[in-house]
């Protein structure tokens, strides 16, 4: 019987509490996981989550070098804010820890390709968390797309509309409404990953427009039109808004459309249904309906439990670092295409970011 792998929580506060309190105890108490110890800035965030990893005062620590010199560890999890990420990293490759993120990999493209190339020069493993794409809902939609009944995807249309026009509503504090490109870096970041993995191809040309309506309460934009087109055909629209006056496909609830030859899969607010050629002629919400999926997992539980078995010798998790590269190529030129008013190739984004940390 294999031990279970020995992990150091670097991040108790915030998100870095729902680690503690809900998304590492089934695997701790399951034997795939031990929580050597903790790391927060804050002493307060690590007095909070202790009980819940079952750790002594002596197991917490402020700085993460410290405690992965201290510490007998065999990964550990990165859940602070994104600007920190290289630095973790950093000091995991140092120790020789595999590792498993929060999205994004990085606060830029060229910092995430630079922690990419850190990880795979060390020999390591490194995962993202994105969860979003793991949902039941996004599973379940996924898995119909690519079912032989649907036939081949030709286009994907999915929207988040929230309505978050209030300086703060977006839950988690203020800083969405203070950072550049909220909808983008903090949002779309999920659904232009979940959408391009629906479409099952690399996205070879991308537009984006981005703007903020005078009503909107952010520092920048909360609002985006995008497009995309990928090398096997498959076209997407992404419809994104922050400061819409109804929440009608906020958080949890967003409009996903796959129009494939043989079937239109239409899902909202977390209900699924089936449109096939036969009955063309029904409109939304009269399709079949199509129970969602069911297993153990879902979201992080279930990438922390690939994390553990690629760490066993599976494949790699879908959401690897290298792999992850191309969600923040996506982000990186929207962006870019928002700023310039012009498509762009994200493969030639990624490549002059990569060209840029070789230099």
């Amino acid at each position: 019987m294999k031990r279970p792998y020995r992990l150091v929580q670097v991040g108790t506060g915030g998100m870095g509490q729902r680690w503690c309190e809900t998304f590492l105890p089934p695997h701790v108490e399951a034997g795939n996981l031990e929580v050597v110890g903790a790391v927060d800035v804050n002493p307060d965030a690590l007095f909070k989550t202790r009980h819940h990893l079952g750790l002594d005062e002596e197991e917490c620590f402020t700085d993460a070098s410290e405690a992965f010199s201290e510490l007998d560890a065999d990964c550990c999890t990165v859940v602070v804010p994104p600007e920190f990420h290289e630095d973790i990293v950093d000091a995991a490759v140092t120790h020789d820890l595999h590792i498993l993120s929060e999205k994004p990999i990085a606060d830029s493209l060229e910092a995430s390709v630079r922690i990419a190339e850190k990880v795979e020069a060390a020999g390591l493993k490194m995962g993202v968390t994105m969860s979003h794409r793991f949902r039941d809902d996004i599973t379940t939609l996924r898995r119909r797309i690519r079912s032989p009944d649907s036939g081949p995807v030709d286009y994907v249309v999915g929207r988040l509309l929230c309505s978050y026009r209030e300086h703060g509503a977006w839950g988690g504090g203020t800083f969405r409404h203070e950072m550049e490109h909220p909808l983008l870096v903090d949002g779309a970041v999920h659904h232009l990953d979940l959408l391009a993995d629906m479409a099952g191809g690399t996205c070879d040309r991308l537009y984006a427009e981005s703007w903020l309506p005078a009503w909107g309460a952010f520092a920048d934009d909360g609002q985006a039109l995008v497009t995309m087109h990928f090398d096997n055909g498959t076209r997407v629209t992404y419809e994104g808004a922050l400061t819409n006056a109804s929440a009608l496909n906020c958080w949890g609830d967003e409009y996903i459309r796959a129009e494939c030859r043989d079937a239109t899969l239409v899902l909202s607010e977390h209900e699924l249904e089936r449109h096939g050629f036969e009955i063309d002629t029904a409109g939304e919400g009269q399709g079949d309906s199509i129970a969602m999926d069911t297993q153990k997992f879902w979201a992080h539980e279930w990438l922390i439990e690939q994390f553990v078995h690629w760490l066993d010798g599976a494949d790699a998790m879908a959401t690897n670092v290298q792999d992850n590269l191309q969600s923040m190529a996506l982000v990186e030129t929207a962006i870019q295409s928002g700023n310039t008013g012009e498509p762009l190739n994200p493969q030639t984004v990624l490549a002059d970011a990569k060209c840029a940390v070789d230099v």
